[in-house]
């Protein structure tokens, strides 16, 4: 057995030690061990210490962006054993991060595989791949010209840079976040280009104010895009180091079908993922905080990237449901800026003037130092060179004196003896191949000293002058920023975020749309689209929404308008169909565009919107509120009136009993004081009373309304209110032989005066003369504002107007698919 150690039981080495004092200062090591080493980023190179490892190690191992990637668990073991004396988990987490697009706005590695999304984690670092970005060449560039202090790492065999060079100002660029002990930082991305335009802005104006650099760094410019709403909490931030500022999704109202309306995401607020907001969207949708949601559906892909549909429920109100939303859910969320970093070892709360100038010097000093380095390469490799020069123009003696010399020490001594050479001259000659030993190596020497003296008196000019030294760095960094920068992502809006409301009060929110006056709009290539009415009548000035909605685009000079009809959202209308049907309809599912911007492209296609046969169009828009009268025509010269009263409370309404092979081609509402007017394929053109065709019951046929010669048909048939002012007659003649689309024909605008009336039934005047090789109209319209486009709602332009009622027309250059009203 054996016998117990005595200096176990040696009481005389047992310290007496108060416990309160063993805690503080154990704590205070491991606070500042966390602080310095772990937690806090670098304000000169923007890093935590375990990012730097990272990045030097791979450049170490020589994993640039134009070589292969390599297995991440290699990459984790090397940094892991030779310089972060920490466990694997926290290295693989820091490089996944330093991968991300979506968490640095500047990626400083380049990952092959799963590194995960904002809702998912990465995958094991045996399955991933990894190199370095091109932008980590920059940070770690000059590192072998002195540039910075190589500290030892913590076993002390091996070495690593105290600080990365670092080309731009990363810190600003890609943000940080980290909690310490005691103390937390939280650091927004920025745009590479504006921070580098500022850091320039404050090299050749040392005095810049904060409001002068807020020109060049307006915000911060988060990787997700978004919006930031409200500046008041950036500036807070840039003057003080900490701020508080909102981020709001992008979102934009659009159809996603004939009847449904929907708000689609593209952009979230910075570090939100698209599942937390679908479960925030299903939890207040269960607790019936939330009202107007019909379904969420994620459509993001690789190609298309972020796509999130939010359907809107039949009445709802889109923009009122979207504010519901930025206050429930993350559509809408905050980020607290805390910039503190690291300056000099010690940890400082920075606003944005300190930080630039804190890199500013950091890169600086990296100028001169590097400078400094190069110059004494130069230097060394001119004495060289000059040597080298003294010994190729007396070769033979050199050649002698080496072989007269008994070892290499002897020859050293004698070639610094006879040629008065340095003892690096001399050594540098007998290693000399004699391959050198030619014409041309004389030319190249003394080329190469010619080029080392210019370089050195550059290089010496530039450290003796500081403002060189600046421009230099200025010049440097914008060379990162032509090379690495991107468009900004981020838009900044100065307005408000939505104000906090009660749960309460949100759920009692009516969201459903109001049901306001209104007007339809049937364009002539067949889209319908609904604008808001005040309550004279007139257009609405258009509402800006709720910050983030994408407005439609301003007045669109594409289409023209066929129909209009003048209901409220919630009201119905009547569509009237080609086959003499009548279409209840109620406008509330309509595309709404502001009233004094009809974008009619905006609007949707009618046999989208309406179930319609096969063949079917839709010619008009007419409200069935009135006790006036529907006229319609047909294309063998049918007309009929049907009186308000006969249409009863049913979808569908016959409104004319056709003849076989009869089609509608027109339908407006026609009180007795309006003219009727038909223009027919053969260019006559006839103008009667309303007041002369009675009122008919749903099931009659009609009666006679212009004669038609043998092979005609009708083309057109409208109404002119009374007392009407500058209406005019378009036609548009061409051959009927040719392909349709391929001759674009002649037109004529004449004025409607120059038409006399004549009493139905008859055969009416001639509207236009054909030329040789036309033989009948194409296209015919009646109306004030006339304005014609294609097939694709480009507009065409129309002669000038004034043509005698049976002139010719004038040739056209493209083909006119269509006339209607201008858009007003």
């Amino acid at each position: 057995m054996t016998p117990p150690d005595p200096a176990l039981h040696d009481t005389s080495r047992v310290e007496d030690v108060d416990v309160s004092t063993e805690m503080q200062g154990s704590f205070l090591e491991y606070a500042y061990s966390v602080i310095y080493s772990r937690a806090l980023p670098d304000a000169r190179d923007g890093l935590k210490p375990v990012q730097r490892r990272i990045v030097y190690q791979m450049a170490d191992m020589g994993l640039r962006p134009d070589r292969g990637h390599v297995k991440s668990s290699r990459v984790v073991g090397e940094v892991m054993g030779k310089l972060h004396p920490h466990g694997d988990a926290p290295i693989y987490d820091a490089l996944v991060r330093l991968a991300q697009p979506f968490s640095l706005r500047v990626p400083l590695v380049d990952g092959h595989g799963n590194f995960g999304s904002l809702d998912d984690g990465p995958a094991a670092p045996r399955y991933t791949e990894a190199r370095l970005a091109a932008a980590s060449l920059a940070l770690t560039a000059d590192l072998d010209e002195d540039a910075v202090d190589f500290i030892p790492n913590y076993d002390g065999q091996f070495q690593q840079p105290e600080v990365l060079p670092a080309a731009f100002p990363n810190l600003l660029v890609n943000g940080a976040t980290g909690i310490a002990v005691g103390m937390a930082t939280n650091m927004a991305p920025h745009n590479l280009g504006e921070v580098v335009s500022a850091a320039v802005h404050l090299l050749e104006h040392p005095d810049a104010t904060l409001d002068d650099l807020m020109e060049h760094v307006p915000g911060p410019d988060l990787p997700s895009g978004g919006v930031i709403v409200g500046l008041d909490g950036v500036k807070d931030a840039y003057a003080t180091g900490r701020g508080t500022f909102r981020t709001r999704a992008q979102v934009a109202v659009e159809q996603l079908g004939p009847r449904r309306t929907g708000l689609v995401v593209t952009e979230l607020p910075y570090l939100v993922g698209p599942e937390r907001v679908i479960e925030k969207i299903k939890d207040a949708v269960g607790s019936k905080k939330l009202q107007g949601i019909a379904d969420v559906t994620d459509l993001t892909d690789r190609k298309n990237g972020l796509r999130l549909v939010i359907g809107i429920k039949t009445g709802f109100d889109p923009n009122a449901v979207l504010e519901q939303l930025y206050r429930l859910t993350p559509l809408e969320d905050s980020f607290g800026i805390n910039n503190v970093a690291l300056v000099e070892g010690q940890p400082q709360t920075l606003g944005l003037v300190p930080l630039l100038r804190v890199y500013l010097d950091h890169r600086i000093s990296v100028v001169r130092r590097r400078s400094t380095f190069r110059l004494a390469r130069r230097r060394e490799r001119l004495h060289l060179v000059e040597g080298l020069l003294i010994a190729i123009l007396d070769i033979d003696e050199v050649i002698q004196v080496i072989r007269g010399s008994d070892d290499g020490e002897q020859a050293r001594g004698r070639l610094r003896e006879v040629f008065d050479l340095s003892e690096a001259q001399a050594e540098y000659i007998l290693e000399l191949r004699l391959r050198r030993l030619t014409r041309f190596s004389r030319i190249e020497l003394e080329s190469e000293r010619d080029a080392l003296q210019q370089e050195i008196a550059e290089l010496e000019r530039l450290l003796a002058d500081p403002a060189l030294v600046r421009s230099q760095v200025a010049r440097e960094l914008q060379a990162v920023a032509d090379q690495h920068g991107t468009p900004r992502r981020t838009l900044l809006l100065g307005s408000h975020p939505v104000a906090p409301r009660s749960a309460k009060a949100a759920a009692n929110a009516d969201l459903r749309l109001a049901d306001t006056p209104c007007r339809v709009f049937l364009s002539a290539t067949g889209r319908m689209v609904r604008a808001e009415l005040s309550g004279n009548g007139e257009a609405d000035e258009p509402g800006a929404g709720p910050t983030g909605i994408v407005p439609p685009a301003r007045r669109s000079k594409h289409d023209a308008i066929r129909s209009t009809a003048d209901t409220t959202t919630h009201g119905e209308l009547g569509a009237v169909t080609s086959a003499g049907r009548l279409v209840r309809f109620s406008p509330v599912d309509l595309p709404s565009v502001p009233g004094n911007s009809v974008q009619l492209g905006a609007g949707t296609r009618v046999d989208h919107y309406l179930t319609l046969a096969k063949g079917e169009t839709v010619l008009a828009v007419v409200p069935l509120t009135d006790a006036v009268p529907i006229a319609i025509g047909t294309a063998q010269g049918v007309v009929k009136r049907v009186s308000a009263a006969e249409i009863a409370a049913r979808p569908e309404i016959e409104l004319i009993a056709l003849k076989p092979g009869d089609t509608v081609v027109g339908a407006v509402v026609a009180p007795d004081d309006t003219e009727l007017v038909f223009v027919t394929s053969d260019a006559q053109l006839l103008r009667f009373d309303a007041g002369s065709v009675r009122p008919q019951g749903r099931a009659a046929g009609g009666m006679a309304g212009i004669r038609l010669s043998a092979g005609a048909q009708a083309l057109f048939f409208g109404a002119v209110a009374a007392g009407a002012a500058e209406v005019v007659v378009v036609t548009i003649a061409s051959a009927s032989e040719a392909l349709l689309g391929t001759d674009a024909g002649t037109a004529k605008v004449s004025d409607w005066a120059e038409f006399p009336a004549k009493g139905r039934a008859t055969g009416g005047v001639r509207a236009q003369r054909f030329l040789k090789g036309e033989d009948a109209l194409v296209v015919a319209w009646v109306g004030e504002q006339p304005r014609a486009v294609g097939a694709d709602g480009a507009v065409r332009p129309l002669p000038a107007p004034g043509a005698k009622r049976d002139a010719s027309g004038a040739p056209l250059d493209a083909v006119i698919a269509a006339v209607g009203t201008a858009i007003r």
